[in-house]
């Protein structure tokens, strides 16, 4: 995997956002310049022994069907009653010698170097990002042929894994659908192996089997990006339209026909009207973009407000954020996690280095800025405040 920022290159830029996202799979073999594995095997190591992560967040799974737990770990209780499930290692290594694979969800949540790459990711594809840890042993599948309800990303890490693919038996299936896709028929239609540092795009719906038989050992991480559907946009189109007296009125049940009809044109119209703004899904992108949270984090230890110290390093923590300037009035407004934030424009240097992603310290915002580390610190205040901002490196 390249530099985590370098998404966009890596899969292609606007070609891949225009042309294969949610349209068909795509293979991008390693370049030769890629950083490096994410998660190593060691890396993995220490976050199966140092966190308690209960089923099904780990799991482990045997053509298609889920190991029980209890053979592969032992339930403890400390003294106040708390449970959990312990890995034995010996157990586990043999279940995963038998043939089951190993799954980690949301492993960006843990493992920072791939919640960085999971942020990059959806700050490129504008969609929220779950990230998902697969590891297997064997030629046995743990999941036999199945399909997946979102697109996803797949990034080798070390080893080996064969991908046989067929084409969609259902249009956009999805997560609660009316119906359910039928098993594809004849051969697939690509049979290929990843190898470290190749990624493979698959949209939804696309069934897919996969096993590491090529005799070594494989982990490969998968980055799933949340579909978002017709259903998505009408879902906040609903709880927009509630600034419409007739989507607030109660339904009349029990009213005449013709009360009924009434209501029903009445609420058809005020539907029809937004769908007919040709900027609704610019409107919807910019509103689910700019309220979501993104991944908060603390910043300890400052709890009131950050030091005027140049040392401290921050980030920002809404990938969707955005900034919108009026000339006339000499303002900029900073939009993330549910909040407007209006600032001078002086402050567009320091904003504009926050939402391009990286870490940046006061010390280098002032200085972009030409404004006094004081002041940076007060207006970084504010964004940590309001769940856009976190302290990744405390001043020393």
């Amino acid at each position: 995997m390249p530099d985590t920022a370098s998404w966009a290159v890596r899969l292609g830029g606007d070609q891949f956002l225009t042309q294969a996202l949610h349209r068909s799979y795509a293979v991008f073999p390693a370049t030769g310049a890629e950083a490096g594995p994410l998660l190593s095997w060691d890396d993995l190591n220490a976050i199966l022994a140092s966190h308690r992560i209960e089923p099904p967040r780990l799991r482990l799974s045997l053509d298609g069907q889920t190991v029980p737990v209890g053979r592969y770990s032992t339930p403890v209780a400390n003294r106040r009653g708390v449970s959990w499930h312990r890995l034995h290692p010996a157990d586990f290594h043999a279940r995963l010698a038998e043939g089951a694979s190993l799954v980690l969800d949301a492993i960006d949540e843990i493992h920072s170097p791939i919640r960085a790459a999971a942020v990059e990711l959806e700050r490129f594809t504008g969609t929220p990002v779950q990230t998902n840890a697969y590891a297997s042993w064997t030629a046995q599948e743990g999941f036999g042929r199945h399909w997946d309800d979102h697109d996803v990303v797949v990034v080798q890490q070390y080893g080996a894994k064969r991908w046989r693919l067929w084409e969609p038996t259902r249009t956009a299936p999805t997560f609660r659908d009316v119906d359910s896709p039928p098993e594809p028929e004849g051969d697939p239609v690509a049979d290929f192996v990843l190898h470290p540092g190749d990624v493979l795009y698959l949209p939804r719906g696309w069934w897919h089997s996969v096993a590491a038989d090529q005799g070594t050992p494989s982990l490969h991480l998968t980055f799933g990006l949340v579909a978002q559907t017709g259903a998505t946009l009408l879902a906040w189109l609903a709880d927009e339209l509630h600034r419409s007296p007739v989507v607030r009125e109660d339904i009349p049940v029990h009213g005449t026909a013709e009360e009924q009809s009434t209501y029903l044109a009445t609420l058809r119209d005020a539907l029809l009207a937004e769908l007919s703004d040709p900027d609704l899904v610019g409107r919807w992108a910019r509103s689910t973009g700019t309220t979501h949270f993104g991944r908060p984090a603390p910043s300890l230890p400052y709890v009131e407000s950050l030091p005027a110290d140049s040392g401290l390093t921050v980030r920002i923590t809404a990938p969707r954020a955005e900034l919108t300037r009026d000339p006339e009035a000499g303002t900029v407004t900073l939009s993330a996690a549910g909040t407007d934030w209006d600032f001078v424009e002086r402050a567009v240097p320091v904003l504009e280095t926050l939402l391009a992603g990286g870490c940046a310290s006061i010390g280098q915002l002032a200085d972009d800025s030409g404004l006094e580390v004081r002041d940076v610190a007060d207006l970084l205040t504010e964004l940590v405040r309001g769940q856009a901002l976190a302290v990744v490196k405390a001043a020393e």
